[in-house]
């Protein structure tokens, strides 16, 4: 997967479109990624001890991999990513600016 955990990343579709945000967690396995801020759902919990009332909170869920793109630090717009191997090992690179993000 070559998006990864702290990145930056732009919504392509669904119904955040055109919202960004960081990446708080990737999850390999199934394709997904959470995004800061992007596809908030509320989850009702309920009090667990006696005297504690019962909350509503607003939760980030996975969005599939496919909706999101990187976005450069460099050139600030949304890029595909290439590898660039050397003797160090390899590198994302924007394909837009050549940057190493």
């Amino acid at each position: 997967m070559k998006i990864k955990k702290e990145d930056n990343v732009i919504v392509l579709s669904g119904k955040d479109k055109g919202k960004s945000g960081k990446v708080l967690q990737s999850i390999p396995k199934m394709d997904r990624v959470v995004v800061s801020g992007v596809n908030v759902r509320k989850r009702h919990v309920k009090p667990r001890r006696q005297g504690e009332k019962g909350q509503i909170l607003e939760v980030e869920s996975p969005l599939h991999v496919s909706n999101v793109m990187l976005v450069c630090s460099k050139c600030n717009k949304p890029t595909r990513v290439s590898h660039k191997v050397h003797d160090e090992g390899k590198d994302r690179v924007c394909k837009k600016c050549k940057a190493v993000l």
